[in-house]
């Protein structure tokens, strides 16, 4: 029996997942959350074997919760499910962990597979992703500058976008306000921007940071 978690801020989409994956015989869905510091927690209080993530979450963003769950737990498996198919979600996602990406169109016998694939060891993405990610590693052009940033800048960039100021930043990581700057200056060279307000603006549009409708 493969046990889920299903990790969606939107009750009456998170309703339907769990309903509909409830009669496939071999799975059983044992736990839900609506946001990412909750997944955390319930993750290690229930333990499950795969969770299905929503992408954009209130209160921390599906991104930041599948690195603080697989750090905890490097077994587990994460299914990012988004409407966000574009790069570069896909490569910072499975970068950071991710066993599997799948667009919320799926069908059901899509999201059973990806289950399964993901549970038995092995990556699984969409067709349509996978095709995106090999067009693009063939013609090698228009890859996004935020591949190019370290663990760190991207940690550093949720932070600043998050509106959290330079001290506290420096606090978080124990680092230097100094040493902070020096981030942000970095994050602004790779990303080709030159200022706190674009990078805020260039993280809404590639939907690295959630926002309130």
């Amino acid at each position: 029996m493969i046990k889920v978690m299903v990790v969606e801020d939107q009750h009456l989409v998170r309703s339907c997942i769990v309903r509909l994956l409830s009669e496939v015989e071999g799975i059983q869905v044992i736990a839900e959350a609506d946001n990412g510091e909750d997944a955390i927690k319930i993750a290690q209080e229930k333990s499950p074997h795969v969770v299905l993530m929503d992408l954009k979450l209130p209160r921390m963003g599906g991104l930041e919760a599948t690195r603080e769950i697989l750090s905890i737990n490097p077994t587990l498996k994460i299914i990012i499910l988004t409407a966000y198919c574009e790069d570069p979600l896909p490569k910072i996602l499975l970068q950071a962990g991710a066993s599997g990406y799948l667009s919320k169109g799926a069908s059901l016998e899509e999201m059973v597979k990806a289950i399964r694939t993901a549970q038995s060891g092995r990556l699984y993405l969409s067709p349509l992703i996978a095709q995106a990610l090999a067009i693009n590693s063939v013609e090698g052009s228009n890859k996004s500058n935020f591949e190019a940033l370290s663990d760190r800048e991207q940690q550093v960039m949720k932070m600043i976008t998050a509106g959290i100021n330079t001290q506290e930043i420096a606090s978080k990581f124990n680092i230097s306000a100094k040493t902070v700057n020096t981030y942000r200056y970095r994050l602004y060279e790779k990303l080709k921007i030159e200022s706190d307000v674009e990078l805020t603006l260039l993280a809404i549009r590639h939907g690295l940071l959630k926002t309130e409708n």
